[in-house]
């Protein structure tokens, strides 16, 4: 888990440096706050997990977490349409948020299945 809440930093980083690398024109200006927003809010939100007070209440921080992901996401695909001199590195960044994405889904799978065993 430690390896997640530095990846998913790591990651925020990079989208961050992204958008400073990105020309700074009308669709892109739409999309950098929201993006830079979002992908922040991953590591934020999944740090804010780890402290959860219930597994109820770690699988809704997560249910934030994967939203937050899944938006991230979308945001990079649609930088990619305007900004296809930056293909590679947005391609891979979509790569990794979806990665992400995708454990943190497992993560809320397996929480929620523990979760009805010790209610049973």
């Amino acid at each position: 888990m430690q390896d997640l809440k530095k990846r998913t930093f790591l990651f925020a980083v990079s989208v961050g440096k992204l958008v400073q690398d990105l020309p700074y024109n009308t669709v892109n200006r739409a999309y950098f706050n929201q993006i830079v927003r979002s992908s922040a809010s991953i590591g934020a939100n999944y740090r804010a997990a780890r402290r959860a007070k219930s597994d109820a209440d770690f699988i809704n921080k997560l249910k934030i977490v994967e939203e937050e992901a899944d938006e991230t996401v979308y945001f990079l695909e649609l930088l990619l349409e305007f900004n296809l001199d930056e293909k590679q590195i947005i391609l891979s960044l979509i790569n990794e948020g979806t990665e992400i994405l995708k454990i943190i889904v497992a993560s809320i799978n397996t929480a929620r299945e523990k979760f009805i065993q010790q209610k049973k």
